[in-house]
């Protein structure tokens, strides 16, 4: 795949076909020209992926889903960021793994795919060793996913909604759930069963990620149910109480509150129920707003 798919677009669900090659931009706010608003060490994934050493995350300006509560809202909408080259994102890889990085860490990429995959190659030429890490929304489309078999180890996908009605409201994509789960099965069939080194990093796999919702938790438990059942212990997944209410979702009354201790206790103990042992839980004060990076163009 090069980059003349940008001339029609339909790199995600959306299928907006956009002429991203003439100025204008997708429904993810993004020309063809790369954006990256930061490129750094990140200590904040999953113990397997940050490490001690950190995560080298790059995140990529604009997305293709554009959730109401987004915590990365300035990138996700494309006001921040710096136009950088596909040579220079080859660059910023192998300036992350001479810094480090356990990894290097895709942050919201699917919009950018060709460019990505062809600074892969370029990076790859001069030395770059180190496992990619795929950190997407979900919602994404299997013919897009095949494309990245052998440039992508680790898929870190989001899985938000199962019920069309809350994905409809927040992120405007009630299709969600069945594109989630087709994306899901194609990044299990690419990246196989997970696998750590001596250090408990992980080296290949899936981790999927469940962003509980408060006032949701009956589609939480659904969604965990789902991936359990069908995944079992070939993937990990993530149950994560970090959503934070922040000015945008204002006119959203019903979500406009963090989610309390019972409601994601209630969705930990239902996961432990269903025998889930391959997961992450998250405790203490994660639902700060010290928790969302800055995007001022560091490392880029």
């Amino acid at each position: 795949m090069n980059q003349n798919v940008l001339k029609d677009c339909t790199l995600c669900p959306r299928n907006c076909h956009a002429d991203r090659t003439s100025g204008k931009t997708g429904y993810c706010k993004a020309t063809d020209e790369l954006v990256v608003a930061r490129a750094a060490l990140h200590m904040w994934e999953e113990p397997c992926i940050s490490g001690e050493e950190g995560s080298g995350a790059v995140f990529f300006s604009g997305c293709a889903v554009g959730c109401v509560y987004c915590q990365n809202h300035n990138i996700a909408k494309g006001l921040a960021g710096k136009k950088i080259t596909v040579a220079r994102l080859a660059d910023i890889f192998l300036e992350l793994q001479e810094k480090g990085a356990n990894n290097i860490n895709l942050v919201t990429p699917s919009h950018y795919m060709p460019q990505i995959r062809e600074a892969l190659d370029k990076a790859r030429e001069k030395g770059l060793h180190l496992p990619t890490v795929y950190n997407c929304s979900g919602y994404e489309k299997k013919e897009t996913l095949k494309h990245l078999e052998n440039y992508v180890d680790i898929y870190l996908p989001d899985f938000k909604y199962k019920d069309p009605v809350p994905a409809k409201r927040y992120s405007n994509c009630p299709e969600y759930f069945p594109c989630a789960c087709e994306a899901l099965k194609e990044m299990v069939r690419q990246a196989g069963d997970p696998e750590f080194d001596e250090r408990g990093i992980m080296k290949k796999g899936v981790i999927v990620r469940h962003l509980t919702l408060p006032g949701y938790l009956e589609d939480s438990k659904q969604i965990i149910n789902y991936l359990y059942k069908t995944y079992g212990d070939h993937i990990y997944i993530s149950i994560m109480n970090q959503y934070t209410p922040l000015q945008y979702v204002e006119k959203y009354p019903e979500i406009n509150r963090k989610v309390t201790e019972k409601e994601y206790n209630e969705l930990v103990d239902y996961a432990i129920e269903l025998g889930v042992e391959n997961g992450f839980i998250q405790e203490g004060e994660t639902a700060s707003e010290s928790f969302i990076p800055e995007f001022n163009e560091e490392g880029v």
